[in-house]
C-alpha cells in the first residue's frame, strides 16, 4: 500500500474550566495538489459533545455517529501542498488519559466525493514532560525450579540435572492415550513452532517413558504425576489427562529454554485439581475481525493455561459476524462499514469499507478445535441493546413511528436496541437460535443484555402499547419482559440462559439455571448470588483486558474501570467478597477482552499478556499457592497470539 499522502497529528491538551480539555488536530498536506471544498472524518473513543454546545476553532462540526465524527475547514478554505490546517474540537465527554484516546483512524472525503486515507498515530499530550515507558512486571525470582502455570495444588519435587529428550509411551499403552499425547504434542508445536517437540510416539535415547492410570476416584479435570525412573500420570477423564500432559510439556519447555531458572523434576509428585470450574476468556469480534487462525490459537492458548470456556463476543453496534442462513445480511449489511456504507466507519477503519463475518463451516471447525482441546465455546449475541448492526441489516425491526433519535446508548449509537413490542423480534430470534444450537453443543447461549440506556423505547408508540397492555414500567421492566421470553424460547430449544449481569434489572428472569456475568464492580457478584443466580466474576476493574495496565499516559488501553497493572490482576481474589453461604454460586473467573483498542496484534499482546496467564492461574491455584515473583519469572515464556 501505497504511503498516506495526509497526515493528521493530533493531542490533548487541558482547558481552564473544563476538565475534559480538548483536542488539537493539525492536517497536513503532503501531496503535490493544493485541496478545498473537503471534509475530514476521524474515529475516537474520546467523543464530542454533539449538540449546541460544540465549540471548535477553525472548523465546522459536521456530524459524529457513535466514535465517528466529521468537520469542515471554513468556507473558501484552501490546503496547499506542505501546508497545514489546525482546529481544536470541545467539549469533551471525558479527558483524554491514554495515548490510545485520541484519533485512531482518518479519512479525508474531496469535493469529488472520493475518499482518501489520511495517516494518523496515537495522541500526544500537550504541556506534560515526557515519561519514560512504565515497567509493568518485575524481575521474576523462583524457589522451585519448575516452569508451570497454573501452578499445582501440591508440587513436591526434586529437580533433576538433565532433561530428557522426549517423553514416550511405554509398553502397553492405549491408542487413546497415545493419541491424547499426539494431541498436546501438535498443541505445543502450534505455540511453539521451533521448539523440540515434547512427546514422541516411540522410545527414545535418553527419554523417559510415560504411563497413564485411569483412576476414577480423580475428578473429571484432575489429574497426578509422579516422577521416578518412568513417569506415570494418573487422571479421572480426557480434561485431566489432557492438563496432566500439558503440565509435562510446560516442565520440558522451562527447562529447555531457560536452563539456568528451570529444571525437569527428577523426583517427586505432583497432584493438581482446579479451583474453579468455570476458566473463562471472551473475546469481542465485533468491533474488531479476527480471522479463524487467530481465534483457533487463542484457543490454543487457553489450552496450555488450562481455561476451559471460550465465550465468544459474535455481535454487536459495529458488526454481526455470525452466518444466519435465514438472514442473509446479517453478514452482508450488518458487517460493512465505511463512508459510503449504511454503518459508518468505527474505531481504526477509515477511506476504505471494512467487513468479515464466521461462515457456519468456520464455525463448526473453531467449536470442534475447542472441543478437542477440552475448551467449551459459550456463543453471544448481545441483544436487546448493541444491535446498531442487526437494525441496518433488518430495518424491519424497527418501530417506524419512533423518532430516529430518541434515545443514545452509553457508546453514543442513536435507537440500537430491538424493540420488545414488535413481534418480528421472537420470530427472528428465533430462527437465530434454531441455527445456532445446531452449531453449538454448549448448553448454554449467552444473550448480552448489557448497557440498554435508561430511556430506551419510551418514544416507541409500539412500546407505550405494550407497556399499558401488561402493566410494565420503564425501559428495564420492559427489558425484563423481553428476557422472560428469550429465556422461554432458549429453554424449547434445550438451552439456558447465560448473560451480563443487567439481566437481573427490572425484575430479571428466573434464576434457576441461569448465569450471569459481574462486570461493573465485584460487589454486583455478591448481590447476584442473593438473587439466586448462578455468577461467573469478570470485574473490569481486575479482569478486563483492555484497561490500561499503568497511569503513564503512554501506556495504552481503556481506563473507565481504572488502572489495572498485572500484579493486581494476579492477586485480586473474585471471591473475597462473598459470604460463605453464598460461595457455591459462585461458578469461576472469566477474562473479558473488548476489541475497541486492539488495531493491530502488538496492541493485542502488550494488553492481553501476562494478565490473560494471570487469570488462568487465579482460575486454578488456590489462593495459597499464588506467588507473585513467581509468575513473573514465568510470564516471559507464555506464548502469544
Amino acid at each position: 500500500m501505497a504511503d498516506a499522502v495526509f497526515r493528521l497529528e493530533n493531542a490533548w491538551e487541558p482547558v481552564d474550566g473544563d476538565p475534559c480539555g480538548r483536542f488539537v488536530f493539525t492536517l497536513v498536506n503532503l501531496s503535490d495538489e493544493a485541496i478545498s471544498g473537503f471534509k475530514l472524518a476521524y474515529t475516537s473513543l474520546t467523543r464530542i459533545k454533539d449538540s449546541e454546545e460544540a465549540r471548535c476553532e477553525n472548523a465546522t462540526f459536521l456530524r459524529r455517529n457513535a466514535n465517528f465524527h466529521q468537520y469542515a475547514p471554513k468556507d473558501g478554505f484552501v490546503l496547499q501542498p506542505g501546508e497545514s490546517w489546525r482546529f481544536t474540537v470541545a467539549p469533551l465527554w471525558r479527558p483524554a488519559r491514554h495515548r490510545t484516546d485520541g484519533a485512531k483512524s482518518a479519512y479525508l472525503t474531496l469535493a469529488d466525493g472520493r475518499h482518501v486515507h489520511v495517516s494518523v498515530d496515537d495522541t500526544l499530550l500537550s504541556g506534560r514532560a515526557a515519561e519514560p515507558a512504565p515497567v509493568l512486571m518485575p524481575k521474576g525470582e523462583v524457589t522451585e525450579p519448575f516452569y508451570l502455570l497454573p501452578w499445582p495444588v501440591s508440587a513436591k519435587l526434586v529437580a533433576g540435572d538433565t532433561v530428557p529428550v522426549a517423553l514416550y509411551p511405554a509398553e502397553g499403552t492405549s491408542l487413546s492415550d497415545r493419541q491424547a499425547m499426539q494431541t498436546v504434542g501438535a498443541l505445543y508445536r502450534r505455540l511453539y513452532q521451533i521448539g523440540h517437540q515434547p512427546f514422541a510416539q516411540t522410545p527414545v535415547h535418553e527419554g523417559r517413558a510415560l504411563r497413564f492410570k485411569e483412576d476414577i476416584g480423580l475428578g473429571k479435570e484432575a489429574f497426578a504425576l509422579a516422577f521416578g525412573a518412568d513417569i506415570e500420570l494418573s487422571y479421572g477423564d480426557a480434561a485431566g489427562r489432557q492438563y496432566g500432559l500439558t503440565a509435562l510439556a510446560q516442565l520440558l519447555h522451562g527447562a529447555r529454554i531457560e536452563p539456568e531458572t528451570f529444571r525437569f523434576p527428577a523426583s517427586g509428585a505432583i497432584e493438581d485439581a482446579p479451583r474453579y470450574g468455570w476458566r473463562g476468556c471472551h473475546l469481542d469480534v465485533s468491533r474488531q475481525f479476527y480471522l479463524v487462525s487467530a481465534v483457533a490459537r487463542l484457543i490454543d492458548i487457553m489450552a496450555w493455561m488450562r481455561l476451559n470456556v471460550f465465550h465468544w463476543h459474535l455481535s454487536d453496534d459495529e458488526a454481526w459476524r455470525l452466518e444466519i442462513k435465514a438472514y442473509p445480511t446479517l453478514t452482508t449489511l450488518g458487517v460493512l462499514r465505511g463512508p459510503d456504507e449504511p454503518m459508518l466507519p468505527q474505531l481504526g477503519n477509515g477511506a476504505v469499507p471494512v467487513a468479515g463475518h464466521y461462515s457456519q463451516e468456520d464455525v463448526r471447525a473453531i467449536v470442534a478445535h475447542a472441543a478437542n482441546l477440552n475448551v467449551e465455546v459459550v456463543p453471544e449475541i448481545d441483544i436487546p441493546g448493541h444491535s446498531t448492526a442487526t437494525l441496518v441489516a433488518l430495518p424491519e425491526l424497527v418501530d417506524g413511528q419512533e423518532a430516529p433519535d430518541s434515545y443514545r446508548s452509553v457508546q453514543g449509537f442513536p435507537n440500537n436496541a430491538l424493540n420488545p413490542a414488535i413481534e418480528f423480534t421472537y420470530e427472528f430470534l428465533g430462527k437465530v437460535f434454531d441455527e445456532m444450537v445446531e452449531l453449538f453443543p454448549s448448553k448454554l447461549i449467552h444473550i448480552g443484555g448489557d448497557e440498554v440506556a435508561a430511556n430506551t423505547w419510551m418514544a416507541s408508540p409500539l412500546a407505550k402499547k405494550l407497556m399499558e397492555q401488561e402493566g410494565i414500567e420503564g425501559t428495564f421492566g420492559l427489558q425484563s419482559y423481553f428476557m422472560k421470553r428469550i429465556q422461554k424460547m432458549l429453554s424449547e430449544r434445550g438451552r439456558k440462559l447465560a448473560g451480563w449481569d443487567e439481566v437481573s434489572h427490572g425484575g430479571g428472569v428466573d434464576p434457576d439455571g441461569t448465569l450471569l456475568m459481574a462486570w461493573q464492580k465485584p460487589e454486583v457478584g455478591v448481590e447476584l448470588a442473593r438473587q439466586g443466580y448462578d455468577v461467573v466474576m469478570t470485574p473490569g476493574q481486575a479482569y478486563y483486558l483492555d484497561m490500561v495496565q499503568d497511569e503513564a499516559f503512554q501506556e495504552p488501553g481503556a481506563s473507565w474501570a481504572g488502572t489495572v497493572p498485572p500484579k493486581h490482576t494476579y492477586t485480586y481474589e473474585a471471591v473475597g467478597e462473598f459470604p460463605d453461604e453464598l460461595k457455591p454460586r459462585m461458578r469461576g473467573v472469566q477474562a473479558c477482552i473488548w476489541s475497541e483498542h486492539f488495531l493491530n496484534r502488538d496492541y493485542f499482546n502488550h494488553l492481553v499478556f501476562p494478565r490473560l496467564g494471570a487469570i488462568a492461574e487465579a482460575a486454578w491455584t488456590p489462593k495459597e499457592r499464588k506467588d507473585w515473583l513467581r509468575f513473573a519469572a514465568v510470564a516471559p515464556l507464555l506464548p502469544k497470539l
